[in-house]
């Protein structure tokens, strides 16, 4: 007997082999929940700024509408004068405000929820206290110039306001 074997032959081994990159696509499910939020932001962002313009836009028009009626004011019309600013005021809460809370308001109880609305007490116990009984007069000599800058601030805080 051969005492001596031959050697065992060497193993053929291959060098370790790391894996390839991850796919880019179709991403994990964590991205496609990012996405939905992300996209779901951006819907709901266009929304609130396209509302937000709109709003903006629907101010203007109301002050440059009472900019035009204080311009046309003639003292001698001051009756017509003063059922134009009331139809402005009317209409602007009746887009702001619920129909059933302001379309039937007259007199006191109209210039009470003007007062409510942002007046301070200045529709019925100041310059505004004329609306209750101007525009209906037929012959009225009134200055407005006192009822101007009460109309402009009530104007600005709930024209354009949440509808």
């Amino acid at each position: 007997m051969n005492p001596i074997q031959p050697p065992a032959p060497a193993l053929q081994l291959k060098d370790i082999h790391t894996p390839g990159l991850p796919e880019l696509w179709p991403p994990a499910p964590g991205w496609w929940l990012v996405a939905m939020v992300a996209l779901a932001l951006l819907i709901w962002a266009s929304f609130a700024l396209r509302r937000h313009l709109q709003l903006r836009r629907q101010r203007a028009e109301v002050l440059a509408l009472l900019t035009q009626l204080e311009e046309a004011f003639d003292p001698s019309q001051a009756a017509h004068h003063l059922a134009e600013l009331s139809i402005l005021l009317r209409r602007v809460a009746l887009t702001r405000f619920p129909r059933q809370r302001v379309a039937a308001l007259t007199g006191s109880a109209w210039l009470k929820f003007l007062d409510e609305t942002g007046g301070n007490g200045q529709f019925s116990n100041g310059p505004g206290a004329i609306l209750a009984t101007g525009p209906y007069q037929s012959d009225i000599e009134a200055d407005i110039t006192p009822l101007l800058p009460l109309l402009r601030s009530w104007l600005k805080r709930n024209a354009g306001g949440p509808l």
